[in-house]
């Protein structure tokens, strides 16, 4: 997307987090898949991106993380 699609684009979209902890974007105005909640961020396509690319440092879904972790943690 260029910086003119960007500007272009009058919806507002929302971040959304599923239950493994993994993000995505949605259309504010439209209700949500089931196992998706929002995460309190509201803006442009390209604020919802950024506040993801900020946060979800780890792209592993949660149950293979606490999977890993446990195995970790047994030796």
């Amino acid at each position: 997307m260029t910086t003119a699609d960007a500007t272009e684009d009058p919806r507002v979209y929302a971040v959304v987090i599923n239950d493994e902890e993994q993000y995505s974007i949605w259309f504010d105005d439209r209700p949500l898949p089931l196992g998706w909640a929002k995460v309190g961020v509201v803006g442009t396509k390209d604020t919802c991106l950024n506040y993801i690319e900020a946060v979800w440092t780890d792209m592993r879904p949660k149950s293979l993380r606490l999977q890993m972790d446990s195995r970790t943690r047994q030796g």
